[in-house]
């Protein structure tokens, strides 16, 4: 059954220089009003003992803007202002229920610039979007089509570390799920190779970080000889960050093609309940294990999942999936990560990541 999804399309837009100035101003005025929220929340409840609600922010925000320090809060969109009260309520309430810690302080050199426009703060017509303040549309670059009929109800503006501007619109979008197909699939993930498939097949890993390692490594010495404050740090870091982007957009190019395949091939993928937050503390393996980027790429395979009507099913993290033979269902007493290949007493000689991945496949679809 067809379901309906909000579901958000990335372009690259390129503004005019009064454009880039406006976007910056607000995006530092949606920092500020974060912060001084954030600080006037903290003081409440730790010297009051009470909590306040978005409610009083927006407010407060309303008495800040007629102050002559913060006067020039009104000279940008109201609407990105609210967003970050909202944002940080968001915040607030993930971090009462112990979903997140409690939010931090957003810095103007690390924090993402963005800003969030509802329908009230733009216009979208035949296909041009104004933004609220600005003087005429964005020069988006149109990568790929909207869905036909669509109409924004968010957009969000942001500007990476390299120095590229982005907008992204939120629109609700139909999505029908993929013919039923008779197939299945167990995944192990690996660092040699990527994913190893039940059927055999090994997915091989394009280790990017790896490959731009050297290019990454000499644009950050470079930097590391700039005097700070100086024009030519801002331009070597800007240098750093577009090696850095480089890199994550490779790999998720990569991780999108490889878990659409995976999705539209199988009625059922089957994978392992990988702990990459502790995984990584083996300082040996800490950087393969983050340039596989394993956790986005279960990530993708979920809602992939639910949006085409397919099965993810996750078994549990202490399943011994390399250590049992897929023959006779022997485990074995030990198995370290050297041996590739190893042979059972009942004579079945196995690959190590292959009898894993059609171990995982099993148990999947047995808990299934």
């Amino acid at each position: 059954m067809a379901q309906s999804v909000k579901r958000a399309y990335k372009y690259r837009f390129h503004p005019t220089p009064g454009q880039a100035q406006e976007l910056a101003r607000t995006f530092g005025c949606v920092r500020l009003v974060y912060n001084k929220a954030l600080q006037e929340r903290t003081r409440a409840y730790t010297v009051e003992g009470r909590r306040i609600s978005c409610v009083e922010t927006s407010a407060a925000l309303t008495q800040w803007k007629k102050t002559p320090e913060l006067a020039f809060l009104s000279e940008v969109s109201s609407v990105p202002l609210q967003q970050a009260l909202r944002h940080l309520q968001a915040s607030f309430a993930n971090f009462f229920a112990r979903r997140a810690k409690y939010p931090a302080f957003k810095s103007r050199k690390k924090s993402r610039a963005s800003a969030e426009y509802t329908r009230s703060a733009f216009t979208w017509r035949a296909g041009r979007l104004t933004l609220a303040k600005m003087d005429g549309p964005l020069d988006v670059v149109w990568s790929r089509p909207l869905p036909e009929g669509a109409q924004p109800s968010t957009v969000t503006v942001s500007k990476d570390a390299a120095g590229r501007w982005f907008v992204s619109l939120l629109v609700e979008e139909t999505i029908r799920p993929l013919e039923p197909v008779d197939a299945w699939v167990g995944a192990d993930a690996g660092i040699t190779s990527l994913l190893t498939l039940s059927t055999g097949e090994k997915v091989t890993n394009p280790k990017h970080e790896r490959a731009d390692r050297r290019r990454l490594a000499k644009a950050q010495r470079n930097l590391a000889r700039k005097a700070k404050g100086s024009g030519n740090r801002a331009k070597a870091r800007l240098k750093v960050a577009r090696a850095h982007a480089r890199i994550a957009d490779r790999r998720r190019d990569h991780l999108h093609k490889l878990t659409t395949r995976l999705v539209r091939e199988n009625q059922t993928v089957v994978i392992e309940d990988l702990t990459v937050r502790t995984m990584v503390k083996n300082h040996s393996l800490a950087r393969a294990i983050s340039d596989a980027s394993w956790r986005e790429l279960r990530s993708m395979l979920q809602y992939k999942a639910q949006w085409y009507g397919r099965d993810l099913v996750v078994i549990d993290r202490w399943f011994p999936s390399s250590k049992l033979c897929s023959a006779c269902g022997a485990v074995q007493q030990s198995m370290p990560l050297g041996v590739r290949t190893w042979q059972c007493a009942c004579g079945a000689t196995h690959d190590r990541d292959v009898s894993a991945a059609q171990n995982i496949l099993a148990a999947g679809l047995a808990e299934r």
